[in-house]
């Protein structure tokens, strides 16, 4: 019953209806933040303890067109966890994977994991994606919504997108809906791709090249984890 996402970013209009829902589902309070300097849209600035999803914003002049490439940025959900690896040599089970859905879910545990552990979790993340709450040490990140899943729902960012742009269901469905709608926008996009969809459970498709969108050209490939000593 292994699950995923598949986030059709052609269709993102950068409402932020996942964003705020996540929030809300997790009961997180407002970020302060402030707009002065920071020459974006985007906010918050990026993602932390309580922000799971962020939806990023890039934009470019391409062709004297002017381009917003929008990009709910959160947990890719791993098939091969390295950060589970890596919190493994620190504490055990601090991170679990929910077997009825393969979500990765990080626990209470991970406030035992001490700052050189949380460092190394997030140096062995692909995305960059762990973030430690200050106040509790909890480590936390996107949990999938498994809760909800596993009582028959779906994920809160997907019932809430207006756009069609998140989407839910078994992982070979996401898949095979994935590459189907990738034949469609290269019609009008030919750099259109999707992004890691045999390595994670949150599978993106993109209209450009991925160095157009924020920082994904720099993050590490995936597949090339390395192991935990």
């Amino acid at each position: 019953m292994s699950k995923a996402f598949f986030i059709d970013t052609s269709r993102c209009t950068a409402c932020r209806g996942c964003q705020v829902a996540c929030k809300e589902w997790q009961g997180f309070p407002a970020n302060f933040t402030k707009q002065l300097g920071w020459g974006s849209h985007q906010n918050p600035p990026d993602l932390n303890c309580y922000n799971y999803k962020v939806v990023r914003f890039s934009e470019h002049k391409i062709n004297n067109r002017v381009l917003w490439n929008f990009f709910p940025d959160q947990c890719r959900h791993c098939l091969e966890p390295p950060c589970k690896a890596a919190a493994d040599h620190y504490v055990k089970n601090a991170v679990v994977i929910d077997e009825p859905t393969g979500a990765v879910v990080f626990t209470e545990r991970t406030k035992k994991i001490p700052n050189e552990g949380f460092l190394s979790m997030k140096e062995y993340c692909p995305y960059n994606i762990p973030r430690r709450n200050p106040e509790t040490g909890v480590i936390n990140k996107c949990d999938l919504c498994f809760e909800r899943i596993e009582a028959g729902h779906i994920p809160m960012c997907v019932k809430t997108c207006p756009t069609g742009a998140m989407n839910f269901g078994e992982r070979g469905a996401m898949l095979s809906l994935a590459r189907s709608r990738l034949a469609t926008v290269k019609a009008e996009f030919p750099d259109a791709s999707l992004l890691d969809e045999d390595s994670v459970r949150i599978i993106y498709l993109i209209t450009l090249k991925r160095e157009e969108y924020h920082d994904l050209a720099s993050l590490k490939n995936p597949v090339l984890t390395r192991s935990i000593g």
